[in-house]
């Protein structure tokens, strides 16, 4: 018994090690062999003899180290192997001296693990997959997840989601795409859709699109995680702060979000005595960040700053709906798009009242983006109930229900079209 409760032991650290150190080992991989595929292989190779090695000589003193100098010793036998020196001289000729050179000492590992990490991260985000690929391949590479963990996360097949990694793969190979940075020109392109692919993990986690729970916490703490890495390798880039403060801010509410039997709770019935108050600083400290760099705020930045304002105010009452309302102006100016004229409506409608708030969703109505979204009929629901026309108001939260692929929101909208028809009758 004991014996097997120390490999048991063994095996969670191995894979705490993983989830913790896989991300740089696959980056400095990637960065020797310029194969994205073939340097996560040689990673779990490393995790394998990991696997079978520390249950008989002990877990070493720096794992993660351990584990680089495998992984490197793998990549440095597959260049001999293939005698890629000589096929791709000019690629790799920054490879010659290790080589030559003894395995270096988990010590003596090198100070560039952080750009490696950055080009990883632009890699697995790159325009040229698809944005579910992005996610998925963000998340093996990135997050250390295994295909079982993000197949389960966003409730796809497993097999769908190994398909999706090997294609992104298979993609980045096909176009060729080169091991670094983008240049200058292409920086702000790239960013946004690696900023992009953390906030639909994030989103996902927060609220989930279909199944039983309405959050998924992991994937929120996978988002945060990823951006947390971003912002100490970009620094200087205001819209990485501002999605690190939204995520932050937005993440502090998570313990008021349900009640004990998992249903949802709106924003403005939240106990905000339970918002988790560290989180919130975190999330306003990375705000005051992305504002110190200068220029204009972003909307990523933007978005935090409406979330700030929540967080700021002690009950729902004290909202600066006002200012909520001109950041959304600005958001509209910037990223123009259905959803954010309607979170402009909600914050019009708490700010000047539900009449004028009507107005703009109703145009809504007619916009073909906005066919399928449950949110919509659910804010002119809303609308309608606060305007005491209760029947049109259960009529809305009824098809917004029916849109909705999450089943506790479903059922919140359900309770809320039942309370509209029992004031109506």
């Amino acid at each position: 018994m004991g014996s097997a409760m120390a490999e048991s032991n063994i095996k969670s650290t191995v894979e705490a090690v993983w989830r913790m150190e896989s991300a740089k080992i696959i980056a400095k991989l990637a960065r020797m062999l310029r194969d994205v595929g073939l340097a996560e292989e040689l990673a779990q190779d490393a995790l394998v003899t990991a696997l079978e090695q520390w249950p008989v000589s002990g877990v070493p003193n720096n794992p993660g180290a351990w584990l680089m100098t495998t992984a490197k010793n793998r990549a440095l036998d597959q260049l001999r192997r293939f005698k890629l020196l000589q096929r791709k001289h000019e690629t790799i000729a920054h490879d010659a001296e290790l080589l030559e050179a003894k395995p270096p000492a988990p010590d003596e590992e090198s100070d560039d693990i952080g750009d490696d990490l950055l080009r990883l991260i632009f890699i697995a985000s790159h325009p040229v997959l698809s944005t579910e690929a992005r996610v998925a391949l963000t998340l093996r590479l990135l997050g250390g997840l295994n295909t079982a963990e993000i197949a389960r996360a966003f409730l796809v097949p497993e097999p769908t989601i190994g398909q999706r990694i090997v294609r992104a793969k298979r993609a980045l190979a096909e176009a060729k795409v080169p091991f670094e940075l983008p240049r200058a020109e292409e920086l702000a392109t790239r960013l946004a859709s690696v900023l992009e692919v953390i906030y639909l993990i994030f989103n996902e986690g927060y609220a989930a699109t279909a199944g039983e729970e309405w959050m998924r916490p992991a994937l929120c703490d996978e988002a945060l995680r990823l951006g947390r890495i971003l912002a100490e390798l970009a620094p200087r880039e205001p819209e990485v702060h501002g999605l690190i403060a939204l995520m932050e801010i937005q993440a502090s509410r998570a313990g008021a979000r349900t009640n004990s039997s998992g249903q949802p709770i709106l924003l403005l019935d939240q106990d905000r005595s339970r918002w988790d108050q560290l989180l919130i600083r975190r999330g306003l400290t990375a705000l005051a960040r992305a504002e110190a760099l200068g220029g204009a705020l972003g909307p990523y930045a933007l978005q935090a700053a409406v979330a700030a304002c929540h967080a700021r105010a002690r009950n729902a009452g004290e909202t600066d709906w006002v200012r909520i309302v001109a950041l959304y102006d600005a958001l509209a100016q910037l990223a123009p798009s259905p959803v954010v004229d309607l979170n402009r409506a909600v914050a019009i409608s708490m700010a000047f009242g539900p009449d004028a708030a009507l107005e703009i969703v109703d145009e809504l109505v007619a916009d073909a983006r906005l066919s399928t979204y449950h949110l919509l009929p659910s804010v002119r629901g809303d609308l309608l109930e606060k305007l005491g026309r209760f029947d049109e108001a259960r009529t809305e939260f009824a098809r917004a229900a029916a849109l909705a692929q999450n089943a506790r929101e479903r059922s919140l909208l359900l309770g809320r079209a039942a309370a509209c028809g029992a004031v109506a009758h």
